[in-house]
């Protein structure tokens, strides 16, 4: 019998045997991946510390403080899809990131010497757009340098885990520089890790985990592959849709211009799934059969969960403490340090998905989530911490990870690899989308509510936003259990499907992973 030909990072069979690389080497390409996912995190977090310090030096308002964080989310999220497809299309991956990581450092290091309201703004959304191509590309690396899939599990929890920990930690060091130097060093921190690492990237990127099978394909077809058309109705709508949700928490929801951002916004995402239904599959930037993939709209519905989970008690908690309590911005930080240790812990969980159905994984984090948010909700004062706010910390934050970590490798065993960037723009999309809608409201409930119960000094405002997170949750549990199919759990991962067969196979996602699992039988047939 011949030897099997090679595996690519899809897990099907390919021609071009690919170059190895060493243990070594890999080691510090996930390293390098992982310092990019913390800094997009850390980017974030930290300016979580610095806003009161922003607030009083460029005399911001309270709808203006909220902008800082909201344009990062703004563009980030709007942006993930061009950059994904054009990580796809192109297989410029390496260049792509090492664009981001340059672009966020360079941005990071003007936004240090800004002192005017407008400008910070501005640039947080330009940060926004950078680390929106870091995100995709480094996922794409990463499948690439880890195709097996346990390694790639493993990788992918980690991955996850240093946007986590970064989290926590950027809330640390933004209190350390706002305490102890200016809140500009937390925009200069980022400088100056970023810049160097995008030139080290440089050499130790090798081009060929950036390059696929398909980059053999005239600049013209790939260029209509990109679905300008397409990828820019989405984006818009996106930008017009947080811009909405996020305005409704401060300007009201029934105001004009929450609602006609809102209603535009709806009208082009619906605009947008009609055209990618009529335009040729292979050049639609998310074709509708994505959603068919086995678990792919169940594990999307997962990914608004996670980040929705971590910012509301950052941002519910680290105002209490600090406007309530007059608790110093370093003691609020470290008090949320079990966040981060148990979010560090369960991102090496990733082997487990390779061992146990990630749907079982998955509903075990989200019990967590619901106990640690009932403990949220019943206990907020000054005395609560150990008996109820330490304890659902852990606990939640451990559920979060656990859902953010299996979810991660679930998505991408769903999708072929050759959609690798646009997956990976899907999952940190939802992602955003989840913290920037829920954010949107619980700050409504809350204000709602303390409006009639004694003011943002009382607690039930706050108690009300994590019932209404309990809901949601309790939501995600019962859909999961319901809608998640385990029939494909540990399978290889489906094969990309050309245009001209499309009509020819049966719309059903069934077929597709039975296709995917006899081609690699039939090719093992020939080699013998």
């Amino acid at each position: 019998m011949l030897p099997l030909p090679p595996l690519s990072p899809a897990e099907t069979h390919v021609n071009d045997e690919p170059k190895k690389l060493s243990g070594t080497r890999r080691l510090i390409l996930l390293f390098m991946f992982c310092l990019a996912q913390f800094l997009d995190s850390f980017n974030n977090s930290a300016l979580f510390s610095a806003i009161p310090a922003l607030e009083v030096s460029m005399g911001m308002t309270e709808s203006q403080s909220t902008w800082i964080i909201s344009a990062f989310q703004l563009t980030f999220a709007s942006f993930l899809l061009i950059s994904g497809r054009i990580a796809d299309v192109y297989n410029q991956v390496k260049t792509a990131f090492i664009a981001g990581v340059s672009g966020l450092g360079v941005i990071s290091l003007c936004a240090g010497f800004v002192n005017e309201t407008i400008p910070i703004i501005v640039l947080r959304a330009l940060i926004g757009i950078a680390s929106s191509m870091t995100i995709p590309s480094a996922l794409t690396l990463l499948v690439n340098v880890f195709p097996d899939p346990l390694e790639q599990a493993r990788a992918i929890g980690l991955f996850g885990g240093c946007g986590c920990v970064a989290n926590v930690l950027g809330l640390t060091i933004g209190a350390m520089f706002v305490q102890w130097a200016s809140y500009h060093w937390v925009f200069w921190f980022v400088a100056i890790i970023a810049v160097p690492a995008a030139l080290a990237c440089v050499i130790i990127i090798p081009p060929e985990i950036s390059n696929t099978r398909d980059n053999i394909e005239p600049a013209t077809a790939k260029w209509k592959g990109l679905d300008i058309l397409g990828v820019s109705i989405l984006t818009v709508a996106l930008i017009l849709f947080i811009f909405a949700v996020t305005s409704g928490s401060t300007d009201g929801w029934k105001s004009v211009t929450v609602l006609v951002p809102l209603i535009i916004s709806i009208l082009m995402v619906i605009g947008f799934f009609y055209w990618e239904t009529v335009i040729p599959v292979d050049a639609a930037a998310i074709p509708p059969r994505t959603w068919f993939y086995h678990n792919f709209s169940v594990l999307f519905a997962v990914a608004l969960i996670p980040f929705f989970w971590w910012s509301t008690v950052f941002t519910i908690f680290t105002t209490l403490w600090q406007n309530v309590f007059e608790w110093s911005a370093i003691s609020s930080a470290i008090h949320m340090f079990p966040i981060g240790a148990t979010a560090l812990a369960m991102s090496f969980t990733g082997p487990l998905s390779r061992i146990f159905s990630p749907k079982w994984i998955i509903l075990t984090g989200l019990s967590f989530c619901m106990v640690a948010t009932v403990l949220l909700a019943l206990g907020g004062g000054s005395q609560d911490y150990w008996p109820y706010i330490f304890p659902a910390f852990s606990l939640g934050s451990a559920g979060a990870m656990l859902m953010y970590t299996h979810t991660n490798i679930a998505i991408f065993q769903a999708a072929p690899s050759s959609m690798a960037g646009t997956v990976g723009a899907i999952f940190n999309g939802a992602l955003q989308f989840g913290s920037a809608i829920g954010l949107a409201g619980v700050s409504s409930i809350e204000t709602s509510v303390e409006a009639t119960h004694g003011g943002s000094h009382e607690y039930r405002g706050r108690a009300a936003a994590f019932w209404f997170l309990f809901t949601l949750v309790s939501l995600q549990f019962i859909s999961v259990s319901i809608f998640y199919d385990r029939s494909t759990d540990h399978t290889p991962q489906p094969e990309h499907i050309n245009p001209e067969n499309t009509a020819q196979r049966s719309a059903h996602f069934d077929e597709k992973f039975n296709d995917a699992k006899m081609t690699i039988i039939e090719k093992a047939g020939i080699a013998v």
